[in-house]
Protein backbone atom coordinates (compact mmCIF):
# COMPACT_ATOMS: atom_id res chain seq x y z
CA UNK A 1 0.00 0.00 0.00
CA UNK A 2 0.97 3.50 -1.08
CA UNK A 3 0.06 6.71 0.28
CA UNK A 4 -3.49 8.10 0.19
CA UNK A 5 -4.69 9.17 -2.84
CA UNK A 6 -4.91 13.32 -3.43
CA UNK A 7 -8.29 14.17 -1.82
CA UNK A 8 -9.13 16.37 -5.21
CA UNK A 9 -8.82 13.49 -7.55
CA UNK A 10 -12.16 12.58 -9.03
CA UNK A 11 -13.60 9.28 -9.28
CA UNK A 12 -13.43 7.73 -12.66
CA UNK A 13 -16.31 5.56 -13.59
CA UNK A 14 -15.75 2.16 -15.41
CA UNK A 15 -17.28 3.31 -18.48
CA UNK A 16 -15.59 6.63 -18.63
CA UNK A 17 -11.72 5.07 -18.37
CA UNK A 18 -11.57 4.31 -21.84
CA UNK A 19 -11.68 8.54 -22.47
CA UNK A 20 -8.98 8.75 -19.69
CA UNK A 21 -5.30 10.78 -21.38
CA UNK A 22 -2.93 7.06 -20.29
CA UNK A 23 -0.83 7.43 -17.67
CA UNK A 24 -2.77 9.74 -15.90
CA UNK A 25 -4.14 8.76 -12.24
CA UNK A 26 -7.51 7.58 -12.21
CA UNK A 27 -9.48 6.38 -8.66
CA UNK A 28 -12.29 3.91 -9.57
CA UNK A 29 -14.80 2.52 -7.24
CA UNK A 30 -17.12 -0.28 -7.51
CA UNK A 31 -17.58 -3.96 -6.68
CA UNK A 32 -14.89 -6.92 -7.29
CA UNK A 33 -16.91 -8.57 -10.35
CA UNK A 34 -13.96 -11.31 -11.50
CA UNK A 35 -10.50 -12.22 -10.26
CA UNK A 36 -8.47 -13.87 -12.48
CA UNK A 37 -5.56 -15.57 -10.91
CA UNK A 38 -2.68 -16.21 -13.63
CA UNK A 39 1.50 -17.01 -12.23
CA UNK A 40 2.43 -13.73 -11.87
CA UNK A 41 -0.46 -11.62 -12.33
CA UNK A 42 -3.88 -11.13 -11.30
CA UNK A 43 -6.99 -9.81 -13.70
CA UNK A 44 -9.16 -7.58 -11.46
CA UNK A 45 -12.54 -6.97 -12.99
CA UNK A 46 -14.25 -3.79 -11.40
CA UNK A 47 -17.75 -3.47 -11.46
CA UNK A 48 -20.06 0.02 -10.95
CA UNK A 49 -23.42 1.48 -12.12
CA UNK A 50 -22.02 2.01 -15.67
CA UNK A 51 -20.22 -0.96 -16.41
CA UNK A 52 -17.07 -3.27 -16.34
CA UNK A 53 -13.25 -2.02 -16.21
CA UNK A 54 -10.24 -4.20 -16.08
CA UNK A 55 -7.44 -3.96 -13.29
CA UNK A 56 -4.05 -5.67 -13.48
CA UNK A 57 -2.62 -6.68 -10.11
CA UNK A 58 0.76 -7.73 -9.97
CA UNK A 59 1.47 -7.93 -6.40
CA UNK A 60 -0.93 -8.25 -3.28
CA UNK A 61 -4.14 -9.47 -2.43
CA UNK A 62 -6.94 -9.10 -4.15
CA UNK A 63 -10.61 -8.78 -2.13
CA UNK A 64 -13.20 -11.20 -2.46
CA UNK A 65 -15.99 -10.93 -5.70
CA UNK A 66 -18.65 -8.31 -5.03
CA UNK A 67 -16.51 -7.02 -1.64
CA UNK A 68 -16.46 -2.87 -2.77
CA UNK A 69 -13.46 -1.75 -3.19
CA UNK A 70 -11.24 1.70 -4.51
CA UNK A 71 -8.65 1.48 -7.13
CA UNK A 72 -5.72 4.17 -7.33
CA UNK A 73 -3.70 3.58 -10.26
CA UNK A 74 -2.55 4.31 -13.87
CA UNK A 75 -4.69 4.18 -16.94
CA UNK A 76 -2.78 2.11 -19.29
CA UNK A 77 -3.65 1.24 -22.90
CA UNK A 78 -4.51 -1.90 -23.45
CA UNK A 79 -6.18 -3.08 -26.79
CA UNK A 80 -7.73 -6.24 -24.97
CA UNK A 81 -9.00 -4.30 -22.44
CA UNK A 82 -12.79 -3.01 -22.25
CA UNK A 83 -12.44 0.52 -24.01
CA UNK A 84 -8.67 0.14 -24.75
CA UNK A 85 -7.92 1.25 -21.85
CA UNK A 86 -6.78 -0.60 -17.43
CA UNK A 87 -5.56 0.24 -14.97
CA UNK A 88 -2.06 -1.22 -13.76
CA UNK A 89 -0.25 0.09 -10.58
CA UNK A 90 -3.20 -0.22 -8.56
CA UNK A 91 -3.76 0.74 -5.23
CA UNK A 92 -6.66 -1.33 -3.98
CA UNK A 93 -8.44 -0.33 -0.81
CA UNK A 94 -11.21 -2.27 1.21
CA UNK A 95 -14.12 -0.33 1.40
CA UNK A 96 -16.13 -2.75 3.62
CA UNK A 97 -15.26 -6.53 5.34
CA UNK A 98 -14.77 -9.44 2.37
CA UNK A 99 -18.01 -10.36 1.04
CA UNK A 100 -19.58 -13.56 1.24
CA UNK A 101 -19.68 -16.04 -1.99
CA UNK A 102 -22.85 -14.80 -3.85
CA UNK A 103 -25.41 -17.23 -4.73
CA UNK A 104 -24.84 -17.15 -8.27
CA UNK A 105 -22.01 -16.35 -9.96
CA UNK A 106 -22.60 -13.09 -11.06
CA UNK A 107 -19.28 -12.77 -13.56
CA UNK A 108 -20.80 -15.39 -15.78
CA UNK A 109 -22.54 -13.81 -18.96
CA UNK A 110 -25.97 -15.14 -18.18
CA UNK A 111 -27.09 -16.33 -15.37
CA UNK A 112 -28.94 -20.15 -15.48
CA UNK A 113 -29.74 -20.22 -11.73
CA UNK A 114 -33.70 -21.63 -11.65
CA UNK A 115 -36.03 -18.45 -11.05
CA UNK A 116 -36.88 -19.16 -7.35
CA UNK A 117 -33.01 -19.16 -6.50
CA UNK A 118 -33.27 -15.49 -8.43
CA UNK A 119 -36.25 -13.98 -6.78
CA UNK A 120 -34.96 -15.78 -3.44
CA UNK A 121 -32.07 -13.63 -3.64
CA UNK A 122 -33.18 -10.74 -5.62
CA UNK A 123 -30.76 -8.12 -3.58
CA UNK A 124 -27.44 -9.97 -4.98
CA UNK A 125 -29.04 -11.43 -8.42
CA UNK A 126 -30.18 -7.94 -9.92
CA UNK A 127 -26.33 -7.03 -9.69
CA UNK A 128 -25.90 -9.17 -12.43
CA UNK A 129 -25.51 -7.29 -15.70
CA UNK A 130 -27.73 -8.34 -17.62
CA UNK A 131 -30.07 -8.94 -15.27
CA UNK A 132 -30.02 -5.33 -13.88
CA UNK A 133 -30.43 -4.10 -17.89
CA UNK A 134 -34.06 -5.75 -17.00
CA UNK A 135 -35.10 -2.87 -14.95
CA UNK A 136 -32.86 -0.07 -16.88
CA UNK A 137 -34.84 -0.76 -19.91
CA UNK A 138 -38.08 0.03 -17.72
CA UNK A 139 -36.13 2.87 -16.24
CA UNK A 140 -36.03 4.20 -19.07
CA UNK A 141 -39.20 3.72 -20.10
CA UNK A 142 -40.77 5.70 -17.38
CA UNK A 143 -38.48 8.45 -18.60
CA UNK A 144 -39.61 8.28 -22.05
CA UNK A 145 -43.28 8.46 -20.65
CA UNK A 146 -43.12 11.47 -18.62
CA UNK A 147 -41.46 12.87 -21.40
CA UNK A 148 -43.76 12.66 -23.88
CA UNK A 149 -46.78 13.53 -21.90
CA UNK A 150 -45.03 16.63 -20.06
CA UNK A 151 -44.32 17.87 -23.67
CA UNK A 152 -48.13 17.77 -24.51
CA UNK A 153 -49.02 19.38 -21.20
CA UNK A 154 -49.63 17.46 -19.03
CA UNK A 155 -49.33 16.95 -15.13
CA UNK A 156 -48.05 14.49 -13.45
CA UNK A 157 -50.29 13.48 -10.00
CA UNK A 158 -49.84 11.62 -6.93
CA UNK A 159 -53.39 9.96 -5.97
CA UNK A 160 -54.46 7.91 -2.14
CA UNK A 161 -53.27 4.59 -2.08
CA UNK A 162 -55.24 3.92 0.89
CA UNK A 163 -59.12 3.89 -0.37
CA UNK A 164 -62.30 3.55 1.54
CA UNK A 165 -64.41 1.41 -0.84
CA UNK A 166 -63.63 -1.64 -2.28
CA UNK A 167 -66.53 -0.99 -5.24
CA UNK A 168 -64.62 0.12 -8.23
CA UNK A 169 -63.50 -3.49 -9.44
CA UNK A 170 -64.73 -6.48 -8.05
CA UNK A 171 -63.57 -8.41 -5.05
CA UNK A 172 -60.56 -8.63 -5.47
CA UNK A 173 -59.03 -5.88 -3.38
CA UNK A 174 -56.26 -6.39 0.19
CA UNK A 175 -58.79 -5.18 3.27
CA UNK A 176 -56.39 -3.11 5.79
CA UNK A 177 -57.35 -2.03 9.03
CA UNK A 178 -56.85 2.29 9.00
CA UNK A 179 -56.92 3.80 12.16
CA UNK A 180 -59.76 0.93 13.59
CA UNK A 181 -62.10 1.15 10.68
CA UNK A 182 -61.58 -0.60 7.29
CA UNK A 183 -59.79 0.52 4.46
CA UNK A 184 -58.44 -0.94 1.05
CA UNK A 185 -55.05 -1.14 -1.28
CA UNK A 186 -56.33 0.88 -4.35
CA UNK A 187 -56.74 -1.37 -7.30
CA UNK A 188 -56.46 2.09 -9.77
CA UNK A 189 -56.02 5.68 -9.80
CA UNK A 190 -59.21 5.52 -11.76
CA UNK A 191 -61.85 7.57 -9.90
CA UNK A 192 -58.91 10.47 -8.88
CA UNK A 193 -57.25 10.96 -11.89
CA UNK A 194 -60.81 11.23 -14.05
CA UNK A 195 -61.69 14.00 -11.31
CA UNK A 196 -58.14 15.81 -11.57
CA UNK A 197 -59.13 16.07 -14.94
CA UNK A 198 -61.53 18.84 -13.86
CA UNK A 199 -58.48 20.42 -11.93
CA UNK A 200 -55.49 20.41 -14.93
CA UNK A 201 -57.07 18.77 -17.75
CA UNK A 202 -54.31 16.24 -18.59
CA UNK A 203 -52.91 14.12 -15.38
CA UNK A 204 -50.69 10.91 -15.03
CA UNK A 205 -49.43 9.45 -12.63
CA UNK A 206 -46.63 6.43 -11.96
CA UNK A 207 -47.49 4.24 -9.03
CA UNK A 208 -47.75 1.16 -7.71
CA UNK A 209 -51.65 -0.72 -7.67
CA UNK A 210 -53.02 -3.69 -5.71
CA UNK A 211 -54.66 -6.41 -6.87
CA UNK A 212 -55.64 -9.50 -4.65
CA UNK A 213 -54.94 -11.77 -8.16
CA UNK A 214 -56.03 -15.07 -7.42
CA UNK A 215 -54.56 -16.51 -10.37
CA UNK A 216 -51.26 -18.05 -10.14
CA UNK A 217 -49.74 -17.43 -13.52
CA UNK A 218 -46.58 -15.94 -15.49
CA UNK A 219 -48.63 -12.47 -16.13
CA UNK A 220 -50.23 -11.74 -13.00
CA UNK A 221 -48.84 -10.19 -9.78
CA UNK A 222 -50.31 -8.64 -6.70
CA UNK A 223 -48.61 -4.99 -6.60
CA UNK A 224 -47.30 -3.76 -9.83
CA UNK A 225 -46.19 -0.48 -11.30
CA UNK A 226 -48.93 1.41 -13.37
CA UNK A 227 -48.73 4.44 -15.69
CA UNK A 228 -52.18 5.78 -16.10
CA UNK A 229 -53.09 8.84 -18.02
CA UNK A 230 -56.52 10.42 -18.24
CA UNK A 231 -57.03 13.58 -21.02
CA UNK A 232 -59.98 16.05 -21.02
CA UNK A 233 -62.12 17.33 -24.06
CA UNK A 234 -61.79 14.06 -26.55
CA UNK A 235 -64.24 13.43 -29.31
CA UNK A 236 -64.14 9.69 -28.33
CA UNK A 237 -61.72 6.95 -27.74
CA UNK A 238 -59.68 7.05 -30.96
CA UNK A 239 -58.34 10.28 -29.55
CA UNK A 240 -57.39 8.84 -26.47
CA UNK A 241 -56.01 5.86 -28.37
CA UNK A 242 -53.68 8.26 -30.60
CA UNK A 243 -52.09 9.64 -27.34
CA UNK A 244 -51.23 6.43 -26.54
CA UNK A 245 -49.34 5.47 -29.59
CA UNK A 246 -47.43 8.75 -28.92
CA UNK A 247 -47.14 7.55 -25.23
CA UNK A 248 -45.54 4.28 -26.22
CA UNK A 249 -43.54 5.79 -29.15
CA UNK A 250 -42.01 8.02 -26.29
CA UNK A 251 -41.08 5.03 -23.90
CA UNK A 252 -39.37 3.58 -26.87
CA UNK A 253 -36.99 6.61 -27.62
CA UNK A 254 -36.33 6.64 -23.90
CA UNK A 255 -35.18 3.12 -23.84
CA UNK A 256 -33.01 4.38 -27.35
CA UNK A 257 -31.63 7.25 -25.18
CA UNK A 258 -31.51 6.42 -22.01
CA UNK A 259 -30.78 2.63 -21.95
CA UNK A 260 -28.77 1.61 -25.23
CA UNK A 261 -26.31 -0.32 -23.46
CA UNK A 262 -28.95 -2.10 -21.56
CA UNK A 263 -30.98 -2.94 -24.71
CA UNK A 264 -27.53 -5.44 -25.59
CA UNK A 265 -26.47 -6.65 -22.16
CA UNK A 266 -30.18 -8.32 -21.58
CA UNK A 267 -31.22 -9.20 -25.48
CA UNK A 268 -34.11 -6.94 -25.67
CA UNK A 269 -35.69 -6.88 -28.82
CA UNK A 270 -37.35 -3.19 -28.93
CA UNK A 271 -40.08 -2.73 -31.39
CA UNK A 272 -40.70 0.30 -33.66
CA UNK A 273 -44.02 2.15 -33.49
CA UNK A 274 -46.28 2.45 -36.64
CA UNK A 275 -47.47 6.12 -37.23
CA UNK A 276 -50.89 4.51 -36.88
CA UNK A 277 -51.29 1.52 -34.48
CA UNK A 278 -53.78 -1.40 -36.67
CA UNK A 279 -57.07 -1.34 -35.00
CA UNK A 280 -59.98 -3.96 -35.15
CA UNK A 281 -63.63 -4.10 -33.78
CA UNK A 282 -63.85 -6.50 -31.11
CA UNK A 283 -66.77 -8.44 -33.21
CA UNK A 284 -64.20 -8.49 -36.03
CA UNK A 285 -61.26 -9.76 -34.23
CA UNK A 286 -63.40 -12.83 -32.83
CA UNK A 287 -64.30 -13.30 -36.54
CA UNK A 288 -60.79 -13.65 -37.03
CA UNK A 289 -59.72 -15.97 -34.58
CA UNK A 290 -62.57 -18.01 -34.86
CA UNK A 291 -64.21 -17.50 -31.79
CA UNK A 292 -67.87 -17.52 -30.74
CA UNK A 293 -69.70 -14.32 -31.60
CA UNK A 294 -71.13 -14.42 -28.31
CA UNK A 295 -67.49 -14.53 -26.60
CA UNK A 296 -67.50 -12.07 -24.00
CA UNK A 297 -63.63 -11.44 -23.94
CA UNK A 298 -60.84 -12.53 -25.84
CA UNK A 299 -58.85 -15.49 -24.37
CA UNK A 300 -54.70 -15.07 -24.38
CA UNK A 301 -54.67 -17.75 -27.50
CA UNK A 302 -57.29 -15.09 -29.54
CA UNK A 303 -54.29 -12.35 -28.18
CA UNK A 304 -51.77 -14.22 -29.74
CA UNK A 305 -53.28 -14.94 -33.02
CA UNK A 306 -53.93 -11.18 -33.30
CA UNK A 307 -50.76 -10.15 -32.75
CA UNK A 308 -49.54 -12.62 -35.39
CA UNK A 309 -52.16 -10.86 -38.23
CA UNK A 310 -51.28 -7.20 -37.01
CA UNK A 311 -47.19 -8.97 -37.80
CA UNK A 312 -48.33 -10.64 -40.94
CA UNK A 313 -50.53 -7.88 -42.25
CA UNK A 314 -49.13 -4.80 -41.08
CA UNK A 315 -45.72 -5.16 -39.91
CA UNK A 316 -46.98 -3.94 -36.35
CA UNK A 317 -46.02 -5.78 -32.91
CA UNK A 318 -48.73 -3.52 -31.95
CA UNK A 319 -52.94 -3.95 -32.63
CA UNK A 320 -55.34 -2.43 -30.82
CA UNK A 321 -58.97 -3.79 -30.19
CA UNK A 322 -61.65 -1.76 -30.02
CA UNK A 323 -65.28 -1.97 -28.94
CA UNK A 324 -65.48 -4.54 -26.01
CA UNK A 325 -68.70 -5.59 -24.88
CA UNK A 326 -70.35 -2.86 -22.64
CA UNK A 327 -70.91 -6.04 -20.18
CA UNK A 328 -67.33 -6.81 -19.68
CA UNK A 329 -66.30 -2.96 -18.96
CA UNK A 330 -66.53 -1.35 -15.45
CA UNK A 331 -69.85 1.05 -15.31
CA UNK A 332 -67.95 4.34 -16.23
CA UNK A 333 -67.40 3.09 -19.41
CA UNK A 334 -69.21 5.48 -22.13
CA UNK A 335 -70.95 2.86 -25.01
CA UNK A 336 -70.04 2.76 -28.40
CA UNK A 337 -70.74 6.03 -30.10
CA UNK A 338 -68.63 7.09 -33.29
CA UNK A 339 -69.11 9.06 -36.55
CA UNK A 340 -72.92 9.55 -35.59
CA UNK A 341 -73.16 5.28 -35.02
CA UNK A 342 -74.14 4.11 -31.50
CA UNK A 343 -74.71 1.05 -29.94
CA UNK A 344 -75.02 0.03 -26.58
CA UNK A 345 -73.78 -3.04 -27.25
CA UNK A 346 -70.35 -2.43 -27.46
CA UNK A 347 -68.28 0.24 -25.57
CA UNK A 348 -65.99 3.21 -26.68
CA UNK A 349 -62.86 1.14 -24.95
CA UNK A 350 -59.84 -0.96 -26.39
CA UNK A 351 -56.99 -2.72 -25.18
CA UNK A 352 -53.75 -2.59 -26.97
CA UNK A 353 -51.95 -6.21 -27.79
CA UNK A 354 -47.83 -5.62 -27.91
CA UNK A 355 -46.85 -8.70 -29.59
CA UNK A 356 -49.53 -11.17 -28.53
CA UNK A 357 -50.44 -9.88 -25.25
CA UNK A 358 -52.69 -7.54 -23.66
CA UNK A 359 -50.88 -4.47 -22.33
CA UNK A 360 -52.89 -1.18 -22.12
CA UNK A 361 -56.66 -0.74 -21.43
CA UNK A 362 -58.25 2.41 -22.31
CA UNK A 363 -61.10 4.11 -23.34
CA UNK A 364 -63.94 7.20 -23.15
CA UNK A 365 -65.12 7.40 -19.96
CA UNK A 366 -68.90 8.97 -19.45
CA UNK A 367 -68.98 12.45 -18.09
CA UNK A 368 -72.21 13.58 -17.67
CA UNK A 369 -74.32 12.96 -13.93
CA UNK A 370 -77.15 11.84 -15.64
CA UNK A 371 -75.49 9.08 -16.85
CA UNK A 372 -73.73 7.84 -14.23
CA UNK A 373 -76.89 8.04 -12.29
CA UNK A 374 -78.22 5.79 -14.75
CA UNK A 375 -75.43 3.28 -15.08
CA UNK A 376 -74.56 2.88 -11.70
CA UNK A 377 -78.49 2.23 -10.56
CA UNK A 378 -78.04 -0.63 -13.64
CA UNK A 379 -75.91 -2.51 -11.48
CA UNK A 380 -78.62 -2.69 -8.66
CA UNK A 381 -76.22 0.20 -6.70
CA UNK A 382 -77.28 3.52 -4.95
CA UNK A 383 -75.12 6.51 -6.67
CA UNK A 384 -75.27 7.49 -3.27
CA UNK A 385 -72.66 5.05 -2.11
CA UNK A 386 -70.13 7.06 -4.91
CA UNK A 387 -70.69 10.47 -3.73
CA UNK A 388 -67.43 11.29 -3.37
CA UNK A 389 -66.50 10.17 -7.00
CA UNK A 390 -69.48 12.15 -8.55
CA UNK A 391 -69.27 15.48 -7.25
CA UNK A 392 -66.86 16.56 -9.83
CA UNK A 393 -69.29 15.19 -12.83
CA UNK A 394 -72.24 17.41 -10.90
CA UNK A 395 -70.00 20.60 -11.13
CA UNK A 396 -69.10 20.13 -14.80
CA UNK A 397 -66.74 17.64 -16.54
CA UNK A 398 -65.05 17.41 -20.11
CA UNK A 399 -65.57 14.34 -21.88
CA UNK A 400 -62.47 12.56 -21.24
CA UNK A 401 -60.78 8.98 -21.62
CA UNK A 402 -57.74 7.62 -20.46
CA UNK A 403 -55.30 4.40 -20.66
CA UNK A 404 -53.27 2.45 -18.39
CA UNK A 405 -50.15 0.71 -18.95
CA UNK A 406 -48.38 -2.61 -16.96
CA UNK A 407 -44.88 -1.55 -16.52
CA UNK A 408 -43.74 -4.92 -16.13
CA UNK A 409 -45.74 -6.49 -18.91
CA UNK A 410 -44.10 -3.83 -21.34
CA UNK A 411 -40.70 -4.45 -19.59
CA UNK A 412 -41.34 -8.81 -19.79
CA UNK A 413 -42.62 -8.09 -23.64
CA UNK A 414 -39.08 -6.15 -24.31
CA UNK A 415 -36.55 -8.47 -22.81
CA UNK A 416 -38.81 -11.73 -23.98
CA UNK A 417 -39.16 -13.09 -21.06
CA UNK A 418 -41.75 -15.97 -20.15
CA UNK A 419 -42.65 -14.60 -16.63
CA UNK A 420 -43.28 -11.23 -15.77
CA UNK A 421 -41.21 -11.90 -12.49
CA UNK A 422 -37.91 -12.44 -14.05
CA UNK A 423 -38.51 -8.31 -14.77
CA UNK A 424 -39.77 -7.07 -11.13
CA UNK A 425 -37.72 -6.41 -8.68
CA UNK A 426 -39.43 -7.80 -5.97
CA UNK A 427 -42.35 -9.71 -6.91
CA UNK A 428 -45.66 -9.54 -4.90
CA UNK A 429 -47.95 -13.00 -5.47
CA UNK A 430 -49.80 -15.42 -4.33
CA UNK A 431 -47.10 -16.91 -2.36
CA UNK A 432 -43.98 -14.32 -2.05
CA UNK A 433 -43.81 -11.77 0.43
CA UNK A 434 -40.04 -11.42 0.83
CA UNK A 435 -37.42 -10.37 0.04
Amino acid sequence: MTSAPPLDLPRTLCADLAAATPGSTVRLQGWVHRRRQLSTVTFLVLRDRSGLAQVVVRSGGVPPEETTVEVVGTATANAQAPGGLEVTDPVITPLTEPAATPPVELWRPTVTAALPTLLDHAPVTWRHPAQRARWELAAASVRGFRATLDAAGFTEVQTPKFVESATESGANVFAVDYFGRPAYLAQSPQFYKQQLVGVFERVYEVGPVFRAEPHDTVRHLAEYVSLDVELGFVRDHRDVLRVLRDVVAGMVAGIHEHAADAVERSGAEVPRVPDEIPVVHFRDALAMVGAPDDEPDLAPEHERALGAWALAEHGSDFVAVEGYPMAKRPFYTHPWSREGAEDPRWSNSFDLLFRGLELVTGGQRLHTPSSYDAAIRARGEDPAAYAAYLQAFRHGMPPHGGFAIGLERWTARLAGVANIREVTLFPRDLHRLTP
